[in-house]
């Protein structure tokens, strides 16, 4: 028997429920994507009705995590867009290397590959030893992924091939050690970064950076909580700081835009003083 499918009412009750009981507030989200996904589970599970799984939602702990796991996005690999990587490399962290410390705030970190990615970048340009990154996401299941540094051993050929592109010049497989079909990176560069959970929608500012980055995040905002979350990084970025983006992801037309002037390769911009 076909399962009936969630009305929009239903998916706003589940919604209302989250930010009830465990307080994420999914509500300024895109509510396509989230449809999309929440019928994608439900029917997977092979859930019998909407009453039973509200009921799981609220009342089993695990499978709460398994709800909020699902309907975040956690797409990410290492130096993902190399020529992102490269701009980066070249133009941003050789000015950042100028100041005494330098903190990063990587915002919707998901498994954490971006959050490797950087700390190599910093330690090949003698930065990392004066930096930390700030890695954040919603989902604590993710953040406990990243926090141990691990990923499949099949994805670094891909892995490499980025890194390449994006500048790098030594072995990428010195940066981690082969463990059966997992590759665990190096602890110096683990040592460099802070995980913890951060909501985008509900949370405040928590330090002063002079990097952020949020790349392919927003998209799935709806535009009310994209002008608020763009707020938030720029309350939490320096004078001079730069504010890095996703590709499909723009500041323009948002109420700080006039404080900020895009380089001009990618959609990375800088905070003028």
């Amino acid at each position: 028997m076909e399962l009936p499918l969630i009305s929009d009412e239903q998916v706003e009750i589940l919604l209302s429920d989250l930010l009830e009981h465990y307080g994420y507030d999914f509500t300024g989200y895109s509510k396509a994507s989230l449809k999309r996904r929440v019928i994608r589970l439900y029917s997977l599970d092979k859930i019998p009705g909407f009453a039973e799984f509200r009921y799981k939602i609220i009342n089993d702990n695990v499978y709460f995590k398994r709800f909020v796991e699902q309907i975040t996005v956690n797409v990410t690999e290492m130096f993902r867009d190399p020529v992102f990587f490269k701009t980066l490399r070249d133009v941003v962290l050789p000015r950042l290397g100028t100041y005494p410390f330098i903190r990063i705030w990587l915002a919707g970190c998901s498994t954490g590959e971006e959050a490797y990615s950087i700390a190599i970048l910093l330690k090949e340009l003698n930065l990392l030893h004066k930096s930390l990154i700030y890695a954040t996401d919603l989902n604590p299941s993710v953040l406990e992924k990243a926090g141990q540094g691990m990923f499949q051993l099949s994805y670094m050929k891909q892995y490499s091939e980025n890194y390449i592109l994006s500048g790098g010049k030594n072995d990428f497989s010195s940066y981690y050690t082969a463990k059966y079909s997992l590759a665990k990176f190096n602890d110096e560069l683990r040592g460099k970064m802070i995980f913890s959970t951060h909501n985008l929608v509900s949370d405040h500012s928590f330090n002063e950076f002079q990097l952020i980055l949020c790349r392919n995040v927003l998209i799935y905002f709806d535009r009310d909580l994209q002008h608020k979350v763009l707020e938030l990084f720029d309350d939490s970025l320096e004078d001079l700081g730069y504010l890095a983006l996703g590709t499909k992801e723009t500041i323009d037309f948002s109420r700080i835009s006039r404080k900020y002037k895009r380089l001009q390769s990618e959609k990375i911009w800088r905070k003028t003083n």
